[in-house]
């Protein structure tokens, strides 16, 4: 079993306040975040941001781990992950999560790169655990 944590420090009222998320290997270190980062143009990361960071390297640590496994060198990969945050009655839900995936593996067919990548959506960690989420999405792009 792996544990790996996260802590959040938050001052003020929920409008108007402001928190500090750090992770424990450092990789976010007091990262500032609040409503403003999160809705407007403020300046900060959100929960929306961290969770598309933390979907996009699964999806992509597990693309590569499954072409590894069938014998499959993987030159470089690219993805994103764009989280929606609609309006739902009085509050708001993530209702959508579209991962764009670009992958260099030379000798890698269309129909294999396909298989691969559909499973590794529907099978990384992150995609399990996000299973509440009405819609993933996900564009692969094989390039030459």
């Amino acid at each position: 079993m792996i544990e790996k944590k996260a802590s959040v420090h938050w001052e003020g009222p929920g409008k108007t306040g402001r928190g500090q998320v750090s992770t424990e290997t450092g990789a976010l270190k007091n990262n500032p975040y609040g409503v403003a980062a999160r809705f407007a143009d403020g300046k900060g990361t959100n929960p929306e941001e961290i969770l598309g960071a933390a979907h996009a390297a699964c999806f992509t640590m597990f693309f590569a781990v499954s072409c590894e496994k069938a014998g499959i060198d993987v030159s470089s990969i690219d993805t994103t992950a764009t989280v929606r945050l609609a309006k739902e009655g009085e509050g708001w839900k993530i209702d959508r999560i579209a991962l764009a995936m670009e992958a260099t593996a030379p000798g890698l067919d269309q129909a294999r790169f396909m298989e691969l990548a559909e499973s590794s959506k529907k099978n990384c960690p992150v995609s399990k655990a996000l299973a509440a989420v009405p819609e993933i999405t996900l564009d692969a792009k094989l390039r030459a």
